[in-house]
């Protein structure tokens, strides 16, 4: 089917109050293994590809993203494109020439002048370009004169009327907000501020985001989407998942070296958790994922 497009599943999981699942890929494996995970699910999913992604591709965005676009359009189920963390205006402009329709712009490390002055201008490029855009706050209640705080390190909050202001005035049309997430965590033990979390969907005219969701346990998410995240992203889990299952098939037969043998387990791991994670925050009822 033609790539779905990320405003319309947003939209959608914000009128059914639920969420869609965003999953950063790197490989063809990790796109293979969402993919497998949705169908399983029979859920509406997002492809992420981060400016590190790129980075780690020899700077190349277009051979994963080309990728990604084929598989989608392979698959029984909506999949939508989406470029993460953009920090680099060159990468911006390449998104909606490689299929993506969605783009997060992060000017987080910046002063929150600088942050709104330069998400706005990205803004008003993207919806020129037809793209939809996301962004989050870097300074959140920092005082005068020191360093933005990264809205997921340890400890940030967004601040609901500085959040309410950025908005209005980058006019994003979706914003990720610091409620006690963080990103890489390899065990799942962040507790987020669900009252904050009450405050800032009160406040904000905009879908809200949940970064660095690898860490928080399914609880907490379950009760993120009912406090009104509506995106769920996910990236470390699906490493852990996919790096565990190949240390562990390598363990028991040293002699492998055919990459096929321990990729594919591999991949089956991460579609696995794919199909665990949709169900977590949609409820999306499917077929098990074989083991």
């Amino acid at each position: 089917m033609p790539l779905a497009l990320t405003g319309e599943l947003v939209a959608r999981a914000v009128e059914d109050r639920s969420a869609v699942a965003a999953f950063n890929v790197i490989t063809l494996e990790h796109i293979e293994a969402v993919i497998a995970g949705a169908e399983a699910a029979g859920s509406p999913v997002v492809l992420q590809v981060s400016e590190n992604a790129v980075k780690f591709r020899y700077g190349r965005l277009l051979p994963l993203a080309r990728a990604a676009a084929v598989a989608a359009e392979r698959a029984a189920v909506p999949v939508a494109l989406h470029l993460d963390h953009v920090q680099s205006d060159d990468l911006l402009r390449q998104a909606p020439g490689a299929g993506f329709s969605s783009v997060m712009y992060d000017a987080a490390r910046l002063a929150y002048p600088d942050n709104l002055a330069a998400t706005r201008a990205a803004a008003d490029w993207a919806h020129s370009q037809g793209l939809y855009i996301e962004a989050e706050l870097g300074e959140v209640g920092g005082k005068d004169g020191q360093p933005p705080l990264d809205a997921h390190a340890p400890g940030a909050r967004t601040d609901p009327a500085q959040a309410r202001d950025f908005v209005g005035g980058t006019g994003v049309d979706a914003l990720a907000v610091a409620v006690g997430s963080v990103h890489a965590m390899t065990t799942r033990t962040a507790a987020l501020d669900h009252a904050l979390l009450k405050r800032l969907s009160a406040a904000l005219p905009v879908p809200l985001v949940l970064h660095g969701s690898s860490g928080v346990p399914d609880a907490g998410l379950v009760d993120a989407v009912a406090g009104g995240i509506a995106k769920v992203n996910v990236g470390t889990a699906l490493n852990i998942a996919m790096t565990g299952a190949i240390r562990e098939f390598l363990a028991t037969r040293p002699e492998a070296v055919d990459s096929r043998k321990y990729l594919s387990v591999g991949r089956e791991a991460m579609a696995r958790e794919v199909r665990r994670l949709i169900a977590v925050v949609t409820g999306a009822a499917g077929p098990a994922m074989p083991s």
